[in-house]
């Protein structure tokens, strides 16, 4: 048998839940001081109010059944309740009431499900409620009782008890949701290293069991080439064998490079004529347009190996949007703003979705991959203190914005 999970239910099915139980309890409550305890009540008028409130309550859970509850929303909704409740209170001896003192209640759900400004309001709203049921009471209350300053007191003490609430609760709720947002926060980094961990692992796995057979091919090769030195088939071999045994060696510096924590700092317009001539190499049909700073000359970053790489990865995701759109032009902006080097390296694609947004912070399933290269991208540019956004360009493309602070 599945038991409640009080817990994993939204603040408005929370709430929901405890004004069921509140109609439910105000219902038995008016029946059974009416007929069983035989008191004076005005029977009619409260069962009417209960009514109205049933239907609010049936309407309410209609609307947000495929809804989901903004904070607005759910202030609606609390306002509701205390205006009810004050209702039911001017009906059934208005302060003199024993049960005034649930007007906390919104205060206290209130303080857990929505923002200060929020709280004030409900809070405010409650003091005021409590205030005008004092005010209305029945004259023989005040002074045929003479209870007037027992009737004050118990305004100072609701009063009082509405500000220990809404700050001490208010400031306690506000904590915890911020705690757990932490924690949010550091369980998706933790998975997200997990994930980079294992890809860095099985490429270092994938790169050792290469090593062999490709040494074993550059053999076979130099046999080859010694015996058929003009053999086209055996000459189409060495560029291909060249590039393979190059990149090889460049994983293993990378590698080298960061176990070992190496940096350097890069002259901007150096690094920027870096990469237009890997791209050039690795992209020779891409037009690469290059906007550039007059501050650039003016600063430098300080990084390791992998930012090259990093960068490299971005233009490569550009050129494949460009693809679907039958575009080669992508648009390189460099420039300094708040004492870090920005850039924005645009494609003329047909954009990014909104669930691409997230690439770069999580692995994202798609037809042409998982967006890891964005993602190691990502990963190499917050090691060296900067960061990665993706968004739409509001004309036509994509647009990849690092941002790298200076030295």
């Amino acid at each position: 048998m599945k038991i409640f999970d009080f817990q994993s239910t939204t603040a408005i099915q929370r709430l929901f839940l405890l004004r069921t139980i509140a109609i439910i309890l105000q219902l038995s409550s008016v029946i059974a001081i009416s007929l069983i305890m035989s008191l004076q009540i005005p029977l009619l008028p409260l069962l009417i109010i209960i009514a109205i409130e049933t239907a609010f309550h049936l309407l309410s859970i209609f609307y947000f059944k495929n809804r989901t509850a903004n904070h607005k929303g759910i202030l609606i909704q609390i306002l509701a309740d205390v205006t009810f409740l004050t209702i039911l209170m001017y009906f059934s001896g208005g302060a003199t009431n024993a049960f005034v003192s649930l007007l906390l209640m919104p205060i206290v759900i209130a303080a857990v499900s929505l923002p200060t400004r929020f709280l004030l309001l409900i809070s405010v709203s409650s003091v005021l409620a409590y205030t005008g049921l004092l005010f209305n009471m029945p004259t023989h209350s005040m002074h045929h009782m003479d209870m007037s300053n027992h009737f004050i007191g118990m305004w100072a003490n609701f009063l009082l008890s509405v500000i220990v609430v809404t700050f001490v609760v208010g400031a306690m709720a506000n904590a915890i949701t911020s705690r757990e947002r932490l924690l949010a926060a550091q369980r998706e980094e933790q998975l997200r290293k997990e994930q980079l961990l294992a890809l860095g692992v099985a490429s270092s796995q994938v790169t050792h069991q290469l090593a062999t057979p490709l040494g074993n091919l550059q053999l076979l090769f130099d046999e080859l080439i010694e015996d058929y030195p003009n053999d086209q088939a055996v000459l189409s071999m060495q560029h291909p064998l060249k590039q393979c045994t190059s990149q090889l060696g460049y994983f293993r510096t990378l590698a080298t490079s960061i176990r070992e924590n190496k940096t350097e700092v890069y002259v901007i317009k150096e690094l920027i004529e870096q990469l237009r001539d890997c791209v050039q190499l690795n992209f020779p049909n891409v037009n690469l347009n290059i906007i550039l700073d007059d501050l650039l000359e003016q600063h430098k970053i300080e990084a390791d190996a992998m930012l090259l790489p990093a960068l490299l990865n971005l233009v490569q995701n550009a050129v494949k949007a460009n693809e679907d759109n039958n575009s080669q032009d992508i648009e390189l902006n460099a420039y300094i703003h708040a004492n870090a080097l920005n850039i924005k390296l645009r494609d003329f694609g047909r954009g990014i979705s909104t669930k691409q947004i997230s690439l770069g912070q999580q692995l994202v399933k798609s037809e042409t991959g998982l967006g890891m290269a964005v993602l190691l991208s990502n990963s190499s540019l917050e090691r060296l203190g900067g960061s990665l956004k993706l968004y739409n360009h509001t004309k036509q493309g994509a647009i990849a914005h690092v941002s790298l602070p200076t030295v």
